[in-house]
């Protein structure tokens, strides 16, 4: 998946041109979100993935301003964001249920932390898992105890976030100290001679009730669909179906051939059939509920009349 066909992000000074360009992608309602994603799955369409790509350009921008704390370009941070969304829009799996902006969020988190870790010197953070979660935890810790004096922390700050992180306090003094790049405001003008400031740019992700109840029904409509088609399975399939595509930790071809007698590729093919099988009981059942639905309408509508 290439990246070529984005808006351009030339460095900062093109960094409000850019925030502007990725308005005007439109967002994805929930059902074209899901045949898109469909589509670039299963045919590799690239335009698919073009639109899924364009329509996250708004969140990865989002996320990353809230790593400009760290001393690099705004710019270089949001890019970093969009290759992690790239590669989350080429491993999402539409039939799990959830939506795209919520599997991207790590992937575009993931990335852009890489890159702030390789930007900064290793040797200066650390390399121990624990120094880099606290490289990224501690201003938002410190803020939420109001700690946003300069120079070091007082000793009741020290103890509080101490406490709260699980890390002893000279490793906390440690690292406040190389984190003394001041923030930037998200109220700072986009220049010297405008207006407008940085969260003038910024779109509000977050869902309204109506939304994220359409989302919450939408989910469990799937779920209870999924439970039914599983039902419909034969007992071998049905156990790798749930060995293969609904565990967290899925089992591999090896496992299930010895669990189950027979060989890897027997259990692949068994596999492929049954989530064919799968698909297609969720979307006849998915096409005669909602007709149902339909049928319904029109008669309580003609008994308004």
């Amino acid at each position: 998946m290439s990246s070529r066909a984005l808006p351009a992000l030339a460095g900062e000074s093109g960094l409000s041109r850019y925030l502007s360009e990725i308005r005007k992608f439109p967002l994805l309602a929930p059902e074209e979100e899901y045949m898109l994603a469909k589509r670039w799955k299963e045919h590799e369409d690239p335009q698919a993935a073009h639109r899924l790509v364009t329509s996250h350009l708004r969140l990865v921008a989002k996320i990353a301003m809230g790593y400009r704390g760290y001393g690099l370009p705004t710019s270089e941070i949001i890019a970093e964001g969009n290759v992690g969304l790239m590669q989350a829009v080429k491993r999402f799996e539409p039939e799990r249920g959830f939506r795209l902006a919520t599997y991207a969020m790590w992937w575009i988190r993931a990335s852009i932390q890489e890159f702030i870790l390789r930007s900064w010197s290793l040797v200066k953070i650390g390399t121990t898992s624990d120094q880099k979660k606290l490289f990224f935890n501690l201003r938002k810790a410190k803020s939420k105890i109001s700690a946003i004096e300069e120079g070091d922390l007082t000793p009741e700050h020290l103890a509080t976030l101490s406490d709260q992180l699980g890390v002893p306090e000279a490793e906390i003094t440690s690292m406040n100290r190389r984190l003394s790049a001041p923030d930037s405001s998200l109220n700072a003008p986009l220049r010297s001679d405008s207006e407008s400031e940085w969260q003038d740019w910024l779109p509000d992700e977050t869902l309204d009730q109506e939304t994220r109840m359409a989302e919450s029904q939408e989910v469990d409509e799937r779920k209870e669909l999924l439970t039914v088609a599983l039902g419909e399975l034969p007992e071998r399939e049905r156990e790798i179906i749930i060995a293969r595509r609904l565990q967290d930790d899925p089992a591999t071809l090896e496992d299930l051939s010895h669990k189950l007698g027979i060989s890897r590729e027997r259990v692949r093919q068994i596999e492929v059939r049954a989530f064919d099988r799968l698909q297609k009981s969720m979307k006849n059942a998915l096409r005669d509920k909602r007709a149902s639905m339909g049928e319904t309408r029109a008669i309580e509508a003609a008994a308004e009349d």
